[in-house]
């Protein structure tokens, strides 16, 4: 799979340094930053880049289909590269905590619905929001 900054260059964006940074950044990120965790760690490396510049890149990696934004119904945008491997998403309403999952019966019984409705599935995102059980006494 190409790089973000592979995938900016071939899409037409002007890779300044600072853009080369911001990619970097989202390209190493495992969770689901939104843009004041993408800066606090992009001032790690150049602590020249404002916050304004982190807001107009991810906008525009966004606009590019580089990155998708999602929104967990916390009021923060968050992204992730849209070109990661498919999965779903459990979120914890307590801590906020994003727990990516496939699960393939899920997988599977989309396509029976998008079927059983006369569709062919293009795409889907999956998001379930949960508290953890307390143990059994």
């Amino acid at each position: 799979m190409a790089s973000i900054i592979e995938r900016c260059l071939s899409s037409g964006l002007r890779m300044t340094e600072q853009r080369r940074v911001i990619a970097q950044v989202l390209e190493a990120s495992n969770d689901h930053p939104d843009v004041d965790i993408i800066y606090s760690r992009v001032s790690d490396i150049d602590s020249s880049i404002s916050i304004a510049t982190v807001y107009r890149t991810v906008k525009q990696f966004e606009e590019a289909g580089i990155l998708d934004r999602i929104d967990f119904g916390d009021g923060r945008a968050r992204y992730e590269d849209a070109k990661r491997e498919h999965h779903d998403h459990l979120i914890d309403i307590q801590s906020g905590k994003v727990i990516e999952f496939v699960d393939p019966e899920i997988e599977e019984l989309q396509e029976r619905i998008a079927e059983k409705l006369g569709y062919e599935l293009r795409g889907h995102r999956l998001e379930l929001y949960g508290v953890p059980k307390k143990p059994k006494n």
